[in-house]
């Protein structure tokens, strides 16, 4: 009889080689990065080598079922960033063959280091039996007596919290950015959980410490047994000759016991970090990860930089984040990249902190920036960039859920939960939004982004209340941003209590990234409530503190927004001239789509048009402007051009993003329009009604206030006179202390009379 050979574990081809139990692929000994979908794809083809491996059984091998995404262009995509990894080409393979409407085959020779085993005769096969079975036992045997010795191990469940690095070299390059560094390596592992910087400063807090305090081991190892932690790490460098030594020893906080030592050596200071690397992927084994797990993710200097000054200063940008806002540790970012122009990661921060601050373009900008570099740092931040890239940059929602799925199999311990709760967030879906965020302030509570995205979803759920106890909650850990203090005005807005609203712009004066959007927020129940002269009023103080900024995307932002609002308001002149003050201070995406829909709004078809054509080029992948935005300003164009059958086919495109926030239902107050203008009252009442029904997306944007307005038209047009009235009186009521100059308010006011 034959023993059953084994699938090999490496396979080579050309220049390649791949190993299939480590999850690698590499050139001549290199590593190349290539994702977990695009790597089994190739494995499936290498097991096969020579056959056509159909679209279908790729499907079933390597995507679930319950899988939500479009799977031919994920497919595709895994085909083509494959045959980018092989330096391949569809059009004359080397390796991957496509066969039109079947599928691919693998057409290289492959070799293996699996060698074939020779026919084994029954006596010989007794013989190597009862070997195996005399060296299981003493294997077994030894096994027991190692494991009795080994100090416990750690599983995936527990966390782990770093020291400061004691730095007895006298040069200051080393600090904080050794600890950063480390912090990084051992964060790509899905296996370890590192003790979150903000959670360490809230603990600190707890302990009568400076957040800031320098950790160290007896600091370490309070905060470990504080947050029910299981380990903490130290860190050392020191110099030996001309060597710089590097020590790494994670100690348990309870028992005291060495859980595993490195230590490493490097013959320059340029070297260190590497040194620092090979470390760090060494203890990461010592502490209970497979060796697999290892190999697989473990990317050397994972923050991908090779420059201390460079990591030092992205790690005070890191720093100074939580406690100095976004202005300040963009500072710091910049300086690190540009002390190393390939810093993935610094320009992946670069790029939120520019989001942040309103400035869409840096943002962008950025996340390109580091998109490009992205195969040069580890998976989590990987992940992390090309989340930036396809939810700013591009704005391609499908790519965002799937690079979600991916980051969630690859580290199961850690799903994104906040960023799976953002986009159904940004997608309206609100019920499916909050146990994703609620999961994640779970396990992060100090997450000020998302205890304001909560907030958000009840505000949109109508559930007040909810959304209250979150702010509360965020309070009541010390957390503050200019989103927080938003929704706290928002909710003072829905009560009705123009003192609390006045107290958080009071309060917001002087911060930079905060004060103009409380400024904004004040300028829209201003307008809310027809008192047009103070909204106009805020709307250029908002404007003038993202100035003093220097935000001027941001600034014309507002400017573009208050356009619109003269637009709806019927004032053709004063919109134009607020748009054209725009436009001279920015022009990006966003700006660009309102200036569009403002243009269509007052008659300025070409203009508008044309922007249309820019944005459809420009993003053609962007899934809100393609779902939504554009079909909405062409609905306003046609509209304009009294085509209100052409503007109700426009936006049956926007019914699955109705709800998305940043839309506040503008869509809908379009197609109510033009319901009213087809004559069709009833379905135009529906429209309205609706956005009456949804106070908490729509707030206080104006069209809150005008869909009464609109809804006594749609009841007026229907015949309805009590109903119209009483809609009326509802709109008259709220801008009873409106400019009475307004030629809207002037309009409602005749049309009201003629109901008498």
């Amino acid at each position: 009889m034959a023993l059953e050979t084994r699938s090999p574990a490496i396979l080579r081809f050309g220049m390649f080689e791949v190993d299939l139990r480590a999850g690698e692929l590499r050139k001549q000994g290199k590593r190349i990065r290539l994702q977990d979908q695009p790597f089994q794809v190739l494995a499936v083809l290498l097991q096969r080598p020579g056959d056509v491996v159909t679209r279908e059984e790729l499907r079933s091998q390597n995507w679930p079922p319950d899988t939500f995404v479009d799977f031919d262009n994920s497919l595709n995509t895994a085909i083509n960033k494959l045959r980018e990894a092989l330096g391949d080409s569809a059009d004359s393979p080397r390796f991957i063959e496509t066969l039109p409407r079947r599928g691919y085959r693998f057409i290289s020779p492959i070799s293996s280091d699996h060698q074939k085993k020779l026919p084994i005769t029954a006596a010989g096969w007794k013989m190597r039996l009862v070997a195996a079975a005399l060296a299981l036992v003493a294997t077994t045997a030894g096994l027991l007596l190692w494991r009795s010795r080994q100090p416990g191990r750690l599983t995936d469940k527990d966390t782990v919290v770093l020291a400061d690095f004691d730095n007895s070299t006298g040069d200051d390059v080393f600090d904080g950015a050794l600890k950063q560094a480390l912090a990084v390596q051992l964060g790509q592992s899905p296996f370890l959980n590192i003790l979150s910087d903000r959670k360490v400063e809230e603990t600190l807090g707890m302990m009568g410490r400076p957040s800031n305090e320098r950790v160290t081991r007896n600091v370490a190892k309070e905060l470990c047994l504080r947050t029910g932690s299981k380990a903490i790490v130290l860190g050392s460098i020191s110099k030996l000759g001309g060597l710089y030594v590097i020590g790494l020893d994670a100690v348990g906080c309870s028992s005291g016991d060495t859980l595993g030592k490195e230590q490493e050596r490097a013959a320059t200071k340029e070297e260190v970090l590497q040194a620092l690397s090979k470390g760090a992927a060494s203890l990461r084994a010592r502490l209970g990860e497979s060796l697999a797990s290892v190999q697989k993710f473990d990317v050397p200097n994972g923050a991908t930089t090779t420059s201390l000054e460079a990591l030092k200063a992205y790690s005070m940008g890191k720093d100074v984040w939580g406690t100095k806002g976004d202005v300040v540790a963009v500072q710091f970012m910049k300086r690190a990249v540009e002390l190393d122009p390939d810093f993935a990661t610094a320009y992946g921060y670069l790029g939120i902190a520019y989001y942040n601050l309103g400035e869409a373009s840096l943002a962008e900008e950025n996340f390109k920036k580091a998109y490009a570099l992205r195969d040069q740092a580890n998976d989590w931040e990987r992940y992390r960039i090309e989340l930036g890239y396809h939810g700013i940059a591009t704005g391609d929602m499908e790519q965002e859920i799937q690079v979600l799925e991916l980051w969630a199999k690859s580290y199961p311990q850690r799903v994104p939960h906040g960023n799976v709760g953002r986009v159904y967030l940004t997608f309206g879906q609100f019920e499916k939004a909050v146990p994703e965020i609620q999961e994640s302030l779970r396990q992060d509570p100090d997450g000020t982004g998302d205890y304001f995205r909560l907030a958000s979803a009840y505000l949109a759920l109508n559930r007040p209340d909810d959304a209250q106890k979150t702010c509360q909650q965020a309070h009541d850990r010390k957390l503050d941003s200019g989103g927080l203090r938003l929704v706290i005005s928002r909710l003072a807005f829905l009560r009705g209590d123009g003192t609390e609203m006045a107290r958080q712009v009071a309060l917001a004066a002087g911060k930079p990234g905060v004060e103009d959007i409380l400024l904004l927020n004040q300028s829209g129940t201003e307008a809310y409530y027809g008192r047009l002269a103070k909204a106009r009023e805020f709307t250029r103080r908002a404007v003038d503190s993202a100035v003093r900024n220097v935000s001027r995307e941001t600034a014309a932002r507002w400017q573009v927004s208050a356009a619109g609002r003269e637009a709806e308001f019927g004032n053709t002149t004063a919109a134009k001239q607020e748009l054209s003050a725009a436009i001279a201070l920015g022009s990006d995406r966003d700006i660009r789509v309102s200036a569009a829909l403002t243009l269509a709004r007052v008659g300025e078809i070409a203009r508008a048009r044309k922007i249309v054509e820019e944005l459809e080029k420009g993003y053609p992948s962007n899934t809100l402007l393609k779902f939504y935005w554009l079909p909405t300003i062409n609905a306003a164009i046609e509209l304009k051009a009294n085509n209100p059958t052409k503007a109700i086919g426009f936006l049956e495109a926007v019914v699955t993003y109705e709800l998305n926030p940043a839309g506040i239902m503008y869509a809908t107050y379009v197609r109510g329009q033009a319901q009213l203008m087809a004559h069709d009252g009833a379905a135009g009442a529906t429209e309205f009604q609706k956005i009456l029904d949804h106070r908490g997306i729509v707030l206080n944007s104006p069209i809150g206030a005008l869909a009464n307005l609109q809804l006594g038209r749609a009841y007026a047009l229907q015949g309805d006179t009590t109903k119209a009235k009483a809609a009326y009186q509802d709109f008259l009521g709220l801008w009873k202390d409106a400019d009475p100059d307004i030629p809207v308010l002037q309009q409602a006011k005749a049309e009201y009379a003629k109901l008498q």
